[in-house]
């Protein structure tokens, strides 16, 4: 069973910056691709960033520009740097995996303040 560890949310004012990682059981290169994912309240759950094994990222329209997504191969990590943080982007955070089926972590809370 893959376990997905997040950390890093919290509370940041709007303009701000936060960064989440997340650290799976297993090697991060044993995944076919990882990703963020958020939810707000009453909202379906959506895609944020994601990074393919080869390390192409790609982004959601509303967070281009704002979030990088990338992985530290040498800790075994994948993190999300949040810039330019908007009330909007408030949901809870869930790192993603793959790899013949999705695995998810317990979710990070991101609360912007306006």
């Amino acid at each position: 069973q893959v376990q997905l560890v997040e950390s890093g949310g919290g509370l940041v004012q709007t303009g701000g910056s936060l960064s989440l990682s997340c650290e799976p059981s297993r090697n991060i290169y044993s995944f076919d691709h990882m990703g963020w994912y958020r939810q707000a309240p009453g909202k379906q759950r959506e895609v944020v960033a994601t990074l393919t094994a080869s390390g192409l990222p790609v982004y959601a329209d509303a967070v281009k520009g704002r979030f990088t997504i990338s992985r530290n191969n040498a800790k075994n990590t994948l993190h999300l740097h949040m810039s330019a943080l908007k009330p909007e982007d408030t949901a809870v955070y869930y790192c993603n995996a793959h790899s013949r089926m999705n695995y998810w972590g317990q979710g990070t809370q991101v609360t912007v303040s306006s």
